[in-house]
């Protein structure tokens, strides 16, 4: 199973660097994260550049696609072009985004039915494109889920390696990473959040 965590110019390094390294955990299972870029090379909010590991086009053969966060969202969902290329299916594919991520679904249609998460800054943008906004880190509603706040991309992980191997693996996922000493309430919060965000408007 393959991951796509779209990563524009502008991107926030947290939001694609955390929930791929988290779910690149899970390789040696069949589950890997590839960066996906639609330029060679993107830069980061805070100056990092980043080689592409897969094109854009990846997105159509993924199983999963998570959208990243960024300081040019907004530029990229007024870029008809570059949204041509985010060719998503709900029906075959799990699909998430992070923060301003929210936008990008929003105007790909797929947030037309159901409530998003955010961050603050990005929240009413979000909202003006006609989103309810939720205060929650996550919420999920079948295969599309949205997070708000730069440490929330490891429920976008913990959702995705949960919904693909199990709950067990997401629990070894979190565990690892998280701090020593808080191990056992940083993995019960992360599968609470999820359980929570896709439960809430049931």
């Amino acid at each position: 199973m393959q991951v796509a965590v779209v990563t524009f110019d502008g991107f926030n390094e947290l939001d694609s660097f955390i929930a791929s390294a988290l779910i690149n955990r899970c390789r040696k299972d069949g589950l890997e994260a590839f960066i996906t870029t639609p330029a060679p090379v993107v830069t980061s909010m805070g100056g990092v550049e980043v080689t592409g590991q897969r094109p854009m086009e990846f997105v159509t053969e993924a199983d999963v696609v998570l959208v990243g966060s960024g300081i040019k969202t907004r530029d990229v969902v007024a870029d008809d072009r570059l949204i041509s290329r985010l060719v998503l299916d709900p029906s075959r594919q799990l699909i998430g985004a992070q923060c301003s991520g929210a936008l990008v679904l929003a105007r790909l249609g797929l947030l037309d039915s159901m409530p998003a998460c955010t961050d603050m800054t990005s929240r009413p943008y979000v909202e003006a494109a006609g989103v309810t906004v939720l205060d929650a880190p996550f919420h999920a509603e079948g295969n599309i889920a949205t997070a708000g706040g730069c440490l929330a991309s490891q429920y976008l992980a913990t959702w995705v390696v949960a919904r693909t191997l199990g709950e067990e693996a997401a629990r070894d996922v979190i565990d690892y990473a998280a701090p020593v000493g808080e191990k056992r309430e940083t993995v019960e919060r992360a599968l609470r959040a999820v359980h929570m965000g896709e439960s809430a408007l049931r």
